[in-house]
């Protein structure tokens, strides 16, 4: 596509995901050089050959995990330019009064305690070494609105909302932005199985949430900090 990301390194997590894998390849296409993060090394080997990244294995939601990931890229690359956090996911749970706390704490540590470890610990990074970098998630419309039977998902949003908005006001005075990124329906195997008879046409694709990360991570977005870009799709 371009050279806009020519020597710039991207960290993606969730890189075998449908949303991570069209974000490896949308950044790989601009030249960046591109560490896939994942449970699984082995399950990135065939993306990471693919787009001449760096395959490494951590988990988001543990501080050690993170840091040891960070150590890694700085001995290959020496920096970190952009975070790309991808990780996320949804698990429909039983009215409140009807809960336990199983689908809570699920939630609560895939979709939130992942931005803010991941997110704290790169930012960190960025901070201690100078760089003017970006970093930006993935959020959901469920963040700005509770909805039945999906309260620990809605909270779990709307803390790592939260969690993105608090960094930016940190952040941006050290040149560091950080944004999210707020699809609707995902176009993925795994929701038209769960909703065979939806309108999919009107559904997000995952190359327009890699554009819209790229987009924000971009060297011309500099301005632009703190803010929940909606993806609302197509009427």
């Amino acid at each position: 596509m371009s050279d806009v990301f020519s020597g710039k390194v991207v960290v993606v997590t969730g890189a075998n995901g449908n949303v991570g894998q069209a974000v490896v390849r949308r950044f790989a296409a601009d030249g960046a050089k591109v560490v896939l993060v994942g449970r699984s090394e082995a399950e990135l080997r065939a993306l990471a050959d693919e787009s001449g990244g760096l395959a490494v294995s951590a988990d988001v939601t543990d501080p050690e995990s993170i840091e040891a990931m960070i150590r890694q890229v700085d001995a290959a690359y020496g920096t970190i330019d952009v975070l790309a956090h991808t990780v996320g996911g949804y698990a429909a749970g039983t009215p409140v009064h009807e809960s336990g706390l199983e689908v809570w704490d699920k939630m609560m540590t895939l979709n939130a305690r992942s931005v803010f470890v991941t997110g704290g610990h790169v930012a960190k990074y960025m901070v201690e070494r100078g760089i003017k970098g970006r970093i930006i998630a993935i959020l959901s419309k469920n963040a700005y609105k509770g909805t039945a039977k999906a309260a620990a998902y809605s909270a779990a949003k709307a803390a790592a909302q939260r969690v993105l908005e608090s960094m930016a006001a940190e952040l941006g005075g050290k040149g560091i932005t950080v944004n999210g990124v707020v699809p609707t329906m995902i176009d993925t195997p795994q929701n038209r199985a769960d909703a065979p008879n939806a309108d999919f046409s009107k559904w997000i694709q995952p190359d327009e949430i890699a554009d819209a990360i790229a987009f924000l991570a971009a060297p011309s977005s500099g301005a632009i900090n703190g803010v929940s870009l909606d993806m609302v799709g197509r009427p």
